[in-house]
């Protein structure tokens, strides 16, 4: 029907095709997720914002765990809070990188090769 009403019962191609393909864009462009998707869907924009608030967070807490650890006097608290302390740092920077590397592959961009799937 829409065809018939519209297009007068055919696809009218003449002179509005070459046959030449448009331009392959690049991989980076081609496969981008954040601006062909993210940024246009409400949950995964909300999903991508929260998740960076949350690699922030990681971070500070691993810089704040350090400051406070190294601003302790020796006798002040035990070895073990100390200990606790420097795991807690290094617990949260190394979080900290992996949500960057999810966040960055499922949210950003995520390259593709064929042999490998």
């Amino acid at each position: 029907k829409w065809l018939k009403k519209y297009a007068g019962g055919q696809v009218d191609w003449r002179g509005k095709y070459s046959g030449a393909l448009p331009p392959t864009p690049p991989r980076e462009q081609l496969l981008d997720r954040y601006w062909s998707h993210v940024v246009n869907c409400k949950s995964c924009s909300l999903a991508y914002r929260s998740l960076n608030v949350v690699e922030v967070v990681l971070q500070i807490i691993s810089v704040a765990a350090i400051g406070i650890v190294a601003a302790m006097k020796q006798g002040v608290v035990s070895a073990v809070t100390r200990n606790s302390l420097v795991v807690l740092a290094v617990l949260s920077f190394a979080l900290s990188q992996l949500l960057a590397h999810f966040i960055y592959k499922y949210l950003r961009y995520h390259d593709y090769k064929h042999a490998f799937h």
